[in-house]
C-alpha cells in the first residue's frame, strides 16, 4: 500500500485547483484588492482626513474676521396727541430704516491660540500615526485570513488522502476476511476510522468555505483557489537582526502605535497651556465702518456714516474659578496620557518579544516537523510491512498513519506560523507594508 507523502497532497491539493490555476489568488493581491475594498480601512482613511481639518482651523485663529451686517426695515409710525385746544390729533408716517456696518477684527496677541495651533499639529500627527496602524494592522488581516484559508485546504487535502487510505484498507480487510485469513476485528477498526474521517472531512469542509468567505469579504474578490506555499523552496531563518534588543529599541522607534500615543501626550500638554492662558490678556486691532439711515422716529430721512479704528484690550479679571478647573483637568488628562504611553511601551516589548520568538522557534519547529513526518512515513512503511509479514495488525497501521498526517498537519501550521510572525514583526516595528507582504508572498508559487 503506497505511503501517502506531504508531496502526494500538494500535487492533490493542486490536482483540484488546476482548471482556475491561471486565477489564483496570491497574497500580495489579496493585500493590494483589501486597501481598496476593506471599509474599516477607508473608514479609518476618512478619520484621518476629518483630524487634518483641525489645522487649518486652528491657523485661521490668526487670521482677519471680517463681517458684514445689513438691515432693511419698513415702518408704519402711528403717533396720537392732543392740540393747544385740547383736541386729539393723529397721523400716520410710513417711512424705510436701514443699516450697514462693515467690521474687521486681526487678532494680535492671543497666547491660547499659539497653543491651540500647536495641539492641532499635534493631533494631525496623532490622526496619521492611527491611520498608519490601521495599515499595519491590514497586513495582519489580510495574512491570517490568507494562511487560515491555505490551512483549511491543506486538511481538506490530508483527509482525502487519508480517507483514500482507509477506503483501500478497508477493501482489502474484507477480502483477507473473505478468504479467511482476515478478522472481523480488522474491519471494524478501519471503518471506524474511516467513518471518523468522514466526519472530520465534513467539519473540514465547512471551515474551508467559512476561511473562503472571509477572505472574499476583506477583499472583494474570489478567493476560490489560492497560490500555495512552496515548500520545496520554503527555508525559514531566524529574523535580522538576531538580537531581541534591537527589535524592542526598532519598535519603539518607529512603532505607528506609540507614534500616536506620543502625539496625543503632546496634544494633552498643550492643552495645559490653552487652559492656562485663559489667565491672560487678549489684544485686537478692530476696524468698522457703518451707515444708518432714519435709525430712530426723531432722524427720519436722515442719514449717519462711522467710521473707527483702533484696538481692544480684554483683560480677564474673575470667571467663577472655571480657568482654574479647566488647568486641574488638563493636568489630569497629561498624566492619564502620560502613563498610557508607557503602558503601551511595555506592552509593545512583550508582543515584539512573541513575535520575535515565534520566528527564531518557528525555524527549529519546522526543522524538527519535517523530521518529525519523516519519522513518522517511514514508521508507516515499516507497519505496513510488517503488517503484510503478519506481525502488526491493521490498528498498527491505523495508529501510524494517523501520527503521519498530525505531523504533516503540524508541520504546515508550523510553517503559516512562522510566515503570520514575520509578518506580525515587521509590522510591529513600522516596516514598509508592500515590502513586508512582499518578503512573505516570495515564497508562494501561483
Amino acid at each position: 500500500m503506497p505511503v501517502p507523502t506531504l508531496r502526494a497532497c500538494a500535487l492533490l491539493a493542486a490536482g483540484l485547483a488546476a482548471p482556475a490555476l491561471a486565477l489564483a489568488l496570491d497574497l500580495r493581491q489579496a493585500y493590494e484588492a483589501a486597501v481598496a475594498h476593506d471599509a474599516s480601512i477607508r473608514a479609518a482613511r476618512a478619520q484621518a482626513d476629518a483630524q487634518r481639518e483641525r489645522l487649518p482651523q486652528a491657523l485661521s485663529q490668526r487670521l482677519p474676521q471680517v463681517a458684514l451686517n445689513a438691515t432693511r426695515n419698513h415702518n408704519d409710525l402711528t403717533t396720537r396727541s392732543t392740540d393747544p385746544l385740547g383736541q386729539p390729533r393723529r397721523w400716520n408716517n410710513d417711512y424705510y430704516s436701514g443699516s450697514q456696518a462693515l467690521s474687521l477684527r486681526q487678532p494680535l496677541y492671543r497666547p491660547g491660540v499659539s497653543a491651540q495651533i500647536a495641539q492641532a499639529r499635534a493631533q494631525v500627527e496623532d490622526s496619521n500615526a492611527l491611520l498608519e496602524r490601521d495599515e499595519q494592522s491590514l497586513v495582519v488581516r489580510v495574512g491570517e485570513a490568507y494562511f487560515d484559508a491555505l490551512l483549511a485546504r491543506d486538511q481538506v487535502a490530508l483527509l482525502q488522502v487519508q480517507k483514500a487510505s482507509h477506503l483501500s484498507q478497508l477493501d482489502a480487510a474484507r477480502k483477507s476476511f473473505a478468504a479467511g485469513a482476515g478478522a472481523r476485528t480488522d474491519i471494524d477498526e478501519v471503518q471506524s476510522r474511516l467513518d471518523m474521517t468522514l466526519a472530520q472531512e465534513l467539519e473540514v469542509a465547512q471551515h474551508v468555505e467559512f476561511t473562503q468567505r472571509r477572505l472574499e469579504v476583506l477583499t472583494g474578490q474570489g478567493a476560490a483557489v489560492l497560490a500555495g506555499l512552496d515548500v520545496q523552496r520554503f527555508a525559514p531563518a531566524p529574523p535580522q537582526p538576531a538580537r531581541l534588543e534591537d527589535w524592542i529599541a526598532r519598535a519603539e522607534a518607529a512603532s505607528p502605535e506609540l507614534q500616536a500615543l506620543r502625539a496625543q501626550r503632546e496634544a494633552a500638554q498643550l492643552e495645559v497651556r490653552k487652559a492656562e492662558a485663559g489667565h491672560l490678556p487678549t489684544l485686537d486691532a478692530v476696524a468698522q465702518w457703518s451707515r444708518s439711515q432714519s435709525d430712530s422716529v426723531t432722524s427720519i430721512h436722515s442719514r449717519h456714516a462711522h467710521r473707527s479704528v483702533g484696538l481692544q484690550l480684554n483683560v480677564p479679571l474673575y470667571a467663577g474659578g472655571v480657568v482654574s478647573s479647566q488647568v486641574r483637568q488638563a493636568l489630569a488628562s497629561e498624566e492619564r496620557a502620560r502613563e498610557a504611553l508607557e503602558a503601551a511601551r511595555r506592552e509593545l516589548g512583550v508582543r515584539v518579544h512573541q513575535e520575535f520568538r515565534a520566528m527564531t522557534e518557528g525555524v527549529l519547529r519546522v526543522r524538527a516537523l519535517e523530521q518529525a513526518v519523516r519519522s513518522a512515513q517511514q514508521a508507516l512503511h515499516s507497519n505496513q510491512k510488517s503488517l503484510q509479514a503478519g506481525t502488526r495488525t491493521t490498528l498498527d497501521v491505523l495508529q501510524a498513519e494517523q501520527q503521519h498526517m498530525a505531523a504533516l498537519r503540524d508541520l504546515a501550521q508550523a510553517r503559516y506560523r512562522y510566515l503570520m510572525g514575520q509578518l506580525n514583526l515587521r509590522s510591529l516595528v513600522g516596516e514598509d507594508r508592500a515590502g513586508n507582504v512582499a518578503g512573505v508572498n516570495g515564497w508562494l508559487v501561483r
